[in-house]
């Protein structure tokens, strides 16, 4: 094993924002010096858990190995409570008295497996077989039960997405999270094929059919050509932590990256209401929700009854036909 290399590869994954144990894990996955192996990661998301998929693969001419891509998924699976685990329970051909049980450290991944039996099994969560909530059943592979809580994390489909890198840079960690979640980030590093850089805001575009790969294409918004100001945007409403320098720069940090935001916002009423706020430059506006994630009418919060954004809707949908569409597997 080459420690340069794992140094590299440790510092590279740190200072993309994946969790520390990523790092840890390195040297224990490369001492074998398999020609392949991927690490999992997780982050929280608004409506279930992010799943991660990290791939690293051996050089055919040396120990060293490369991280260039990961993948990243995001489901409507709730996260479990303390001790306890998804888990899929199924029928044991070979023993008729007995069940297989395989847990599941992904909710996405639980539901997926279970999705993909074909003979009678149960989808569940708990701290054990024996003290279990069942959420789905199937019999013969036919789906015959599924808990009327859980049917809207089951049938709706997870949004999954490949994210490449060259040399180490790319989308961190939290952008990519934000991305799957139809959140829109700021790179001030993006790069033409003739290598002159730019900066962009960029999201998913979920409205077109997705490239060959099934990854989804990217949309982009030119700084500053598409007219999109962030302060302008932001001073259009009433949030008391504006008033507060360092904490404003704050705010537009983590809108940047595609944070969701925390603000305490005063409504109409003159009431003010601790709430979720996120960024969207395609229309020069803020999205609101509340603490629980609902969504919240962005008018009760506005300084005036329109906002006044740096662009009119026309402008907006002008120059939004003009932008350029960055396929999934040319944008780093």
């Amino acid at each position: 094993m080459n420690l340069n290399n794992l140094q590299d590869l440790q510092q590279e994954v740190r200072s993309m924002g994946f969790n520390p144990k990523i790092a840890d894990e390195l040297e224990k996955s490369m001492k074998a010096l398999p020609g392949y192996f991927t690490l999992k990661d997780q982050f929280p998301g608004d409506k279930g858990m992010v799943d991660m998929t990290l791939h690293f693969k051996k050089s055919g001419q040396s120990d060293n190995y490369s991280f260039n891509k990961f993948e990243v998924t995001a489901g409507k699976v709730p996260p479990t409570v303390e001790n306890q685990q998804y888990m899929v329970i199924s029928a044991d051909k070979d023993k008729p008295d007995k069940f297989l049980v395989k847990n599941f450290d992904s909710p996405n991944e639980a539901l997926d497996f279970f999705k993909k039996q074909k003979g009678t099994s149960e989808l569940a969560v708990g701290e054990s077989v024996e003290a279990k909530q069942n959420l789905a059943s199937m019999k013969d592979g036919k789906v015959n039960f599924i808990n009327p809580d859980f049917r809207q994390a089951y049938f709706s489909p997870a949004v999954s997405q490949t994210f490449y890198l060259k040399d180490g840079k790319g989308f961190s960690a939290s952008q990519a999270a934000n991305l799957v979640q139809d959140r829109t980030v700021f790179r001030n590093d993006m790069m033409t094929r003739d290598g002159d850089s730019y900066k962009a805001w960029i999201r998913l575009d979920f409205d077109v059919k997705k490239d060959d790969f099934g990854n989804h294409k990217f949309k982009q918004f030119h700084h500053p050509t598409y007219g999109f100001d962030m302060e302008k945007t932001l001073n259009a409403y009433k949030i008391k932590e504006l008033a507060e320098p360092e904490k404003k720069a704050e705010i537009i940090k983590a809108m940047s990256n595609g944070d969701r935001v925390a603000v305490t916002a005063t409504g109409k009423d003159g009431k003010e209401t601790k709430v979720m706020a996120e960024v969207v430059p395609r229309y020069g506006k803020l999205n609101f929700f509340s603490e629980k994630g609902a969504a919240l009418k962005r008018e009760q919060f506005t300084k005036t009854a329109t906002v006044n954004n740096t662009q009119s809707q026309s402008k907006s949908q002008s120059q939004d036909k003009t932008q350029q569409q960055g396929q999934s597997r040319g944008i780093r």
